[in-house]
C-alpha cells in the first residue's frame, strides 16, 4: 500500500465500483425501480462499500483504514442480503443474482485479504509518512534518471 498513490488505484475499490454499477444497472429497470426503499438501500450499500474503501485509504492511521475496511466488508453482506430481495420479489433473475452474488463475495474476500495483510505490515498511515527533506528529494530525481525506463515500478522507491 505505501506505493499506491490514491485509492482509484487499489484493485478492491476498482472491483467495488464494478459491483456499485451492476447495482445500479438493475435497479433502473421498470419494475425495480418502484421499490423505492429497496432501490434506495441497496444503492447505498453498495456505495458504501467503495466509499469506505476510499475513506479509509484517505485516513492518516492504519487504525483507521482498518475501520473503514471493515465497514466495507459489512456492507457487502448488506448488498448481498438484498439482493435475495430482489430475486424474491422477481426483479432479476437467478443468473444476475449469481453474478451479482460472486462479485459481492469476491469483493469481500479482497477486502478481508487487505485486512489482514494491513494487520501485519508495518504500515502506519499517511500520517506517520515522514515529508522528504530537499536534499533527499532532489537525489532521488537524480537516481530516477539512471532506472530503466521499461520497468516504471522501479521509480516509486
Amino acid at each position: 500500500m505505501p506505493t499506491t498513490k490514491s485509492f482509484e488505484e487499489l484493485f478492491v475499490w476498482q472491483k467495488a465500483r464494478e459491483l456499485t454499477k451492476i447495482i445500479y444497472d438493475y435497479t433502473k429497470r421498470k419494475n425495480f425501480s418502484y421499490d423505492y426503499g429497496l432501490v434506495d438501500q441497496i444503492r447505498r450499500a453498495s456505495v458504501s462499500v467503495m466509499s469506505n474503501i476510499a475513506e479509509g485509504f484517505e485516513r492518516g492511521t492504519k487504525e483507521e483504514i482498518l475501520y473503514f475496511l471493515y465497514i466495507a466488508k459489512a456492507s457487502c453482506g448488506e448488498v448481498r442480503a438484498q439482493l435475495y430481495v430482489a430475486f424474491d420479489q422477481k426483479y432479476i433473475d437467478e443468473k444476475e443474482l449469481n453474478q451479482a452474488v460472486q462479485l459481492a463475495k469476491y469483493v469481500s474476500s479482497l477486502i478481508f485479504k487487505f485486512i489482514n495483510s494491513l494487520k501485519v505490515s508495518k504500515y502506519k498511515g499517511l500520517k506517520f509518512k515522514k515529508e522528504l527533506t530537499k536534499e533527499q528529494k532532489e537525489f532521488q530525481e537524480l537516481i530516477k534518471q539512471y532506472l530503466p525506463k521499461d520497468k516504471p515500478y522501479l521509480q516509486d522507491f
